[in-house]
């Protein structure tokens, strides 16, 4: 048998090391997020697409999934609490979506400033972000009670009478809004804190150089380059209001009558206490589609206007 040189068989030894190498490089990143997948797997998307299928059928706990075609979504036109539902989810998103962007926007900008404490400012704004959802809706069913609410007795100072917030069909909503955006206003403003801090300092010195005043300098500087934030926090924003649900489920349960009825807590109801699994992965699928045609519109609108200022 005729052997190779050595140097011959080191340099060939060391080939197959750094193959080996870098198979083991490729392999080890999957390895990481393995356990992540497999959640995801098992507990999203198994879900979501038997939810899919389960939305053709006919299905209680109790018995098997019986075949039904389209019929739950036809049934959907015929269904007053349904279109109860949709309708508060709009209006809830019509008004917590504006308010959210705005205040967080307004309120990164002041505490963006070099003032002195600004670091509690920040803290103090996120930190109920960071409270757990059931804990909110007690602590603001408490501040909005009618009788001893603190919200009612300091509006009593001003002579204004105790307002039945939670109990009426009239104010219940504005309660869900209320506590909605004290909750989630400090996210928001935490991503509009990176996009301002991501803008350079020069272009406002341009600005001012060009004769450019306070209010110039946030429309024609910080307007344009917080557009990518602005688009997350829009899309983010709008798809957790289509999605509401804890608040609602804690304070009122959809309460007074349909008042706070939410497409989420509908879906809920109607799977889990009338055990209508078929109906209620029905109207999730709708829901679905809802927001990916949402989804699917800002980005066309983001891109336009991209396009629109180069």
């Amino acid at each position: 048998m005729r052997l190779l040189p050595r140097k011959v068989n080191e340099t060939g030894y060391a080939a197959i090391a750094a193959r080996e190498k870098r198979g083991r490089g490729t392999i080890t990143p999957y390895l990481f997020i393995l356990p992540y997948l497999i959640f995801f797997i098992l507990f999203r998307l198994g879900p979501s697409l038997a939810g899919l299928g389960i939305a053709f059928t006919d299905w209680q706990a109790v018995r098997a999934p019986n075949w039904i075609g389209t019929a739950n979504f036809q049934a959907m036109a015929r269904d007053p609490r349904l279109a109860d539902a949709f309708t508060n989810t709009i209006t809830f998103t019509l008004v917590t979506v504006p308010l959210l962007v705005i205040l967080s926007l307004a309120i990164a900008i002041f505490l963006n400033q070099p003032y002195r404490g600004r670091a509690i400012g920040r803290v103090a704004v996120f930190m109920p972000y960071v409270i757990m959802s059931t804990v909110v809706g007690v602590l603001w069913t408490w501040l909005l009670d009618k009788d001893f609410g603190l919200i009612n007795v300091y509006l009593s100072m001003f002579g204004i009478q105790n307002t039945p917030w939670l109990v009426s069909e009239r104010t219940a909503m504005f309660g869900i809004i209320m506590t909605t955006v004290w909750w989630t206003v400090g996210y928001n403003m935490v991503l509009f804190l990176a996009g301002l801090q991501d803008i350079p300092g020069e272009l406002y010195e341009a600005a001012k150089i060009d004769g450019a005043n306070g209010l110039g300098l946030f429309r024609f500087v910080t307007l344009p380059m917080l557009a990518p934030t602005t688009f997350l926090v829009l899309m983010l924003t709008i798809i957790n209001s289509f999605q509401v649900f804890d608040q609602v489920y804690v304070m009122t349960s959809g309460g007074p009558g349909t008042a706070t009825l939410t497409l989420v807590q509908y879906i809920y109801t109607t799977s889990f206490q009338f055990q209508r699994f078929g109906y209620g992965s029905a109207v999730a699928l709708i829901l679905f589609a809802l927001l990916v045609f949402v989804a699917f519109f800002q980005i066309r609108a983001y891109r336009r206007g991209l396009q629109g200022v180069e």
